[in-house]
């Protein structure tokens, strides 16, 4: 007993001295991120800046937002995450009921179908065309229609509802409910882990919207925040280029630096408030009983 509860001991010094090395080689790349866009340039070119900023500066920052067109792009890009998650949820979840119901028919020719969309799609140049013929262009909807349904999460929906009792359905319907008011006022109330682990995803997807926002979006009015952080940051670096000497407050590490902050703060603030959520949604999806 002595000697398994010395090896027990042994083992968890070892697990947590792992765990604690590899939380921080995840947290060193953060840190130095934001050390950069707060740290003055002479320590940043000598190589000083590792885990704490050197020379303490706002000056990164005060040139990203110096433009007003960056709060443009980042209200447009909190209008389309909101707007392009509650739509996508609202799809997805209609989509997943029906298709773990018994009485739809075809139900398994209609899985294999969605499966098949997440080997072969249908190309960017034709989704460009039907992007350009609905008239979408500079719109927010050519943003959220062409990714409205991930696969991937209607999936993951599916197999959350097919673990839900039948008998809800059957008790509900007993006493007269259509399937719609099944849907709303039985299954949403109790899939609040799921809805939120998709809220998630979807979340971050939109936020991070770049590349369809530089193929549909030519109004610089309706830029997302990515696509805007991206040309600031390629207009301080050709400014740079052309003022070589020239003395400036800050470097293109700097701006860097600052721009990943600034991309990826407002997830970071969310999302501890809903890890127990995604947690829970992610796993209970796949235990039965």
């Amino acid at each position: 007993m002595r000697n398994e509860s010395k090896a027990s001991r042994v083992f968890d010094v070892f697990n947590y001295s792992f765990l604690l090395f590899l939380c921080l080689t995840w947290l060193y790349p953060v840190f130095y991120v934001v050390s950069l866009s707060l740290s003055s340039p002479a320590p940043i070119i000598t190589g000083r800046v590792t885990f704490y900023p050197i020379g303490f500066t706002t000056d990164a920052y005060h040139h990203i937002f110096r433009d007003s067109s960056i709060i443009n792009a980042l209200l447009f890009t909190v209008q389309l995450t909101v707007l392009g998650t509650v739509c996508s949820l609202a799809v997805i979840s209609l989509a997943a009921y029906p298709l773990t119901r018994k009485q739809l028919k075809g139900s398994g020719l209609i899985m294999r179908i969605i499966v098949f969309t997440m080997y072969f799609s249908g190309g960017m140049i034709p989704t460009y065309m039907v992007v350009r013929g609905l008239g979408l262009f500079n719109s927010v909807w050519a943003l959220i229609f062409p990714v409205l349904v991930d696969t991937f999460l209607l999936i993951i929906m599916i197999s959350f509802f097919r673990n839900l009792p039948y008998e809800l359905e059957e008790s509900a319907k007993v006493d007269g409910a259509s399937n719609f008011t099944v849907f709303l006022r039985i299954f949403v109330p109790i899939s609040t882990a799921i809805f939120a682990t998709l809220t998630v995803f979807l979340s971050v997807n939109y936020w991070n919207t770049f590349f369809n926002a530089l193929l549909y979006i030519q109004d610089p009015r309706k830029l997302t925040l990515q696509v805007k952080l991206y040309q600031v940051l390629n207009m301080f670096s050709d400014a740079m280029h052309d003022a070589a000497g020239v003395s400036m407050d800050v470097i293109p590490e700097n701006v860097r630096g600052a721009v990943i902050v600034v991309a990826v703060l407002p997830i970071m603030v969310v999302y501890p408030f809903m890890q127990k959520y995604f947690i829970k949604g992610a796993t209970i999806g796949a235990i039965k009983g």
